[in-house]
């Protein structure tokens, strides 16, 4: 396969949750439109962050990668082949190829399982992955591999700390030797240091092990850390996406203006030389976004058009660089 060629290409992914009412909750009322046309493609060994703020779509996205939920339209593809079609064996097999660290190492992990036990599930599950007098050594290769002692097998997840407990969970999503991970928010509810340390290692396996990832947070400065290109995402749309020198630097998306003003800045003299954007209003409700642009009600360059029409995601200044918005300057 061509590495220029995508590994992971996804396109127009829509994904609808039906709103019901009623006393058997039988009576559609609506729909939360969590998914509303995603497109973006990820790279062997490219990093791709998604960012926004909570409800925006971004764990939903995850879901649907991993088709723990059906989608309501678009398509999925790895290596070339759409995954939404995927059934039995095949699906298994892309499971294998691809897989997922979850946001909450306190609740991901099984409590009466040991932590040998959890991270060799996935051989029980894969047999054919590893033979079965070998799984005790390939289970102590991966804890040694993300930092643990592999005499630690026999404890439990509550012996560990949270830190220790997300290296688990790292564990057990590489047992299968996957190409793809997706990261969701794996380092958000860690304390400043160790986010640190499991971003680290992040980077450590991808290097070592050419992985390739989908790393979702609501964190800029976690993402700009450890991504190649980044998706800003708003009420279930990507409204910008470039590199990170692009996105960071500068950013046309009146959106990301305002995501990156209210990052803090450690260095007290620099603080006064960047405006701060506020953004006015509350997040439109996904079971009834706006007309035109979603982001328009608390937009300060909102005009007309922008309720009239949806803009599209569109090349800009420089190559590589794309905004979804109707007075985006190059």
């Amino acid at each position: 396969m061509n590495t220029a060629d995508p590994l992971l290409e996804v396109d127009g992914l829509v994904k609808h949750f039906p709103v019901r009412r009623g006393v058997l909750l039988r009576r559609a009322v609506g729909q939360v439109r969590a998914l509303d046309g995603v497109s973006f493609a990820l790279h062997r060994g490219e990093t791709l962050g998604v960012v926004g703020e909570s409800g925006c779509g971004k764990s939903t996205l995850a879901q649907v990668l991993m088709r723990l939920v059906p989608p309501t339209a678009g398509s999925v593809r790895f290596r070339g082949r759409d995954v939404l079609g995927l059934r039995g064996r095949e699906l298994r097999a892309f499971r294998r190829s691809v897989q997922m660290v979850l946001q909450d190492p306190y609740t991901s992990l099984n409590p009466r399982m040991t932590v040998g036990e959890i991270v060799g599930e996935p051989f029980e599950i894969h047999p054919e992955v590893v033979p079965r007098d070998a799984r005790r050594a390939s289970v102590a290769e991966l804890l040694e591999l993300v930092g643990l002692d592999p005499e630690h097998t026999h404890r439990y997840p509550h012996q560990f700390s949270g830190g220790q407990r997300q290296r688990i969970g790292i564990a057990r999503a590489l047992a299968l030797r996957p190409e793809v991970v997706i990261c969701d928010e794996p380092v958000s509810a860690l304390d400043v240091s160790v986010q640190a340390q499991v971003l680290n290692l992040l980077g450590d396996l991808q290097r070592e092990l050419g992985l390739s990832y989908v790393f979702i947070a609501h964190d800029l400065a976690v993402v700009q850390h450890l991504s190649d290109r980044v998706a800003v995402m708003y009420l279930g749309r990507i409204v910008e996406t470039g590199t990170v020198p692009q996105v960071y630097a500068r950013p046309a998306h009146p959106y990301t203006q305002a995501l990156l003003s209210a990052v803090p800045v450690p260095d007290p003299a620099a603080r006064g030389r960047r405006a701060r954007i506020r953004l006015t209003g509350d997040v439109p409700s996904p079971v009834d976004p706006p007309s035109g642009c979603r982001f328009r009600t608390r937009c300060p360059k909102a005009t007309q058009v922008c309720a009239a029409q949806e803009p599209e995601l569109l090349a800009h200044s420089p190559a590589g660089h794309q905004v979804a918005c109707h007075h985006a300057v190059p």
